[in-house]
């Protein structure tokens, strides 16, 4: 039996590229809004493309916010992709105006400082230890655009929960938060949908870890 993922459709993102790229792990993929639909497949995947504030409308134009705190506080997966794992942070900073995000983790999405902005094309990341959506791909190179991303990861433990996994990339010197494992919650800066071999690697591992 295929395990069942909902590609949340909430106006943002590639959507039909992501769909297609989870279907070739050989889960079976639904696109849509409906809240239940969502709340209850095995795993559930947020893309994201454009501006943080728009994204954060059209996410709780479908109550979307309250679909991944509940799917969470029930250790239900859940993948953010690019501007959908930016949403997972506190908040979101551009041009001068501060969106409140999801806040299931502290920090601030912000502009990235490097000479050339956007960070557009392939680029490596640098994956800790232990890690299960990198598995045998850690050394490859994934797909990234974008200009803004989390620079500085706010979440402190002090070992009293297991401490999420966070991969790290760089562009033009600034380093930012590439991707991150913690427990149910998932969510990669990079397009694995448009990442190749590498990033169908990484979707196979997240489906398989359902």
């Amino acid at each position: 039996m295929s395990e069942d993922v909902v590609v949340l459709d909430y106006g943002s993102g590639n959507l039909r590229s992501v769909v297609r790229a989870v279907e070739r792990t050989g889960a079976s993929v639904t696109l849509t809004s409906d809240f239940d639909r969502a709340l209850e497949a095995d795993g559930l995947v947020v893309p994201g493309v454009g501006a943080f504030a728009a994204c954060m409308a059209g996410l709780r134009a479908i109550k979307g916010e309250r679909i991944i705190g509940r799917r969470l506080a029930g250790g239900r997966p859940v993948l953010g992709i690019c501007v959908g794992m930016q949403i997972l942070f506190a908040r979101g900073v551009e041009h001068g105006v501060e969106t409140e995000g999801c806040d299931e983790w502290p920090g601030v999405v912000e502009r990235l400082q490097a000479p050339v902005v956007p960070h557009m094309g392939w680029n490596t990341v640098e994956v800790p230890t232990g890690s299960t959506l990198f598995t045998g791909v850690e050394g490859e190179r994934f797909y990234f655009v974008h200009s803004y991303g989390v620079r500085d990861w706010a979440l402190v433990t002090n070992d009293r929960t297991r401490a999420p996994l966070v991969t790290w990339a760089e562009h033009g010197g600034d380093r930012f938060v590439a991707a991150v494992e913690n427990g149910p919650l998932s969510a990669t800066q990079f397009h694995p949908e448009k990442s190749g071999d590498a990033g169908a690697g990484l979707l196979r591992n997240w489906v398989q870890s359902l």
